[in-house]
């Protein structure tokens, strides 16, 4: 019997938008393309695979025995096909989705860009939200390349890559009236405090560190994204505790000065994850060595 082989990542991106249009989305396909492959999959199933519900589709008991196993074999033919390529960077032409959080997005994806240019002109690089549910950036799936940040519980088809360790810095406007070159402890307690809440677990890490230091801080502000931070303590008396690589920025900023915490804060991990798919494949493993690359260049500068 003949199999359609194009139509298992359809199965599977059902299987993990429980949507339609969702999943029709993900593939870069039309509604009723992927309808069409649906029901080309039931016929050779014999089985209605998805059953429409109010919110979406649920799959059938059948559905939920083969997934793992189809998407085992996808893997595998994955690795059979990347292990006969040859990757030449200068002379590529494709897309990379790369899901980083704010945190790496500001580090990391300038310098990779820059080096992009340098090395692969022909790769763009397209970035996708970060959010608490990994399965919403695509990578539990494989359309996206990587995750970038700190990853917590990851599925079993994901494999996690240490990148670096970065640290936390204080950071308030220049002339602050209260602040000279350093910053104490009574002082760090009785500021008001600027917080950064991007999406992702990153923020577990300086709540932990402020508790683990019975250190006291009283927010005043909260933002979704570092770069709002700047324009926020240039008008105010207020402080921003921040991740080191990013206050180097900031040191640029004649408005801001950066000073050691008025305690060891520790440090948080910054980490890389892609799907088992993609181990071998040429490209995604030269893109990642690159990415590991400018880490140990960007953590090497700090020591």
């Amino acid at each position: 019997m003949r199999y359609d082989l194009n139509l298992l990542p359809v199965f599977l991106a059902l299987m993990e938008e429980r949507s339609v249009t969702r999943a029709a989305a993900r593939l870069g396909i039309t509604q009723p393309a992927l309808s069409n492959s649906l029901n080309r999959l039931r016929e050779t199933l014999r089985d209605p695979l998805f059953i429409r519900e109010r919110y979406g589709i649920k799959p059938t008991q059948l559905a939920e025995e083969i997934a793992p196993t189809i998407e085992a074999a996808l893997a595998q033919l994955d690795d059979l096909v990347f292990n006969q390529q040859e990757f030449r960077p200068a002379e590529a032409e494709r897309l990379f989705t790369i899901a980083p959080n704010s945190y790496a997005e500001l580090v990391l994806m300038p310098a990779l860009a820059a080096r992009m240019l340098e090395l692969a002109p022909g790769i763009k690089l397209r970035m996708t939200p970060f959010g608490n549910d990994l399965a919403e950036t695509g990578i539990v799936s494989g359309t996206t390349a990587m995750v970038l940040g700190r990853i917590v519980d990851p599925p079993d088809n994901l494999v996690v890559q240490h990148l670096m360790d970065d640290g936390l810095a204080c950071v308030v406007r220049r002339n602050h009236p209260e602040i000279g070159d350093h910053i104490s402890r009574e002082q760090f307690e009785s500021l008001k405090h600027v917080n950064v809440l991007p999406p992702g677990r990153l923020r577990a890490g300086l709540f932990q560190a402020l508790g683990q230091q019975n250190l006291k801080r009283e927010v005043a502000v909260s933002v979704t994204h570092f770069l709002a931070v700047p324009e926020m303590l240039v008008v105010t008396d207020y402080c921003a505790t921040l991740p080191r690589l990013i206050c180097r920025s900031l040191e640029r900023d004649p408005r801001l000065k950066v000073l050691p915490p008025p305690v060891d804060l520790g440090t948080f991990p910054v980490q890389m994850a892609w799907h088992l798919r993609y181990r071998h494949d040429p490209a995604h493993r030269w893109l990642r060595s690159m990415i590991g690359e400018l880490a140990r260049e960007m953590t090497a500068k700090e020591t």
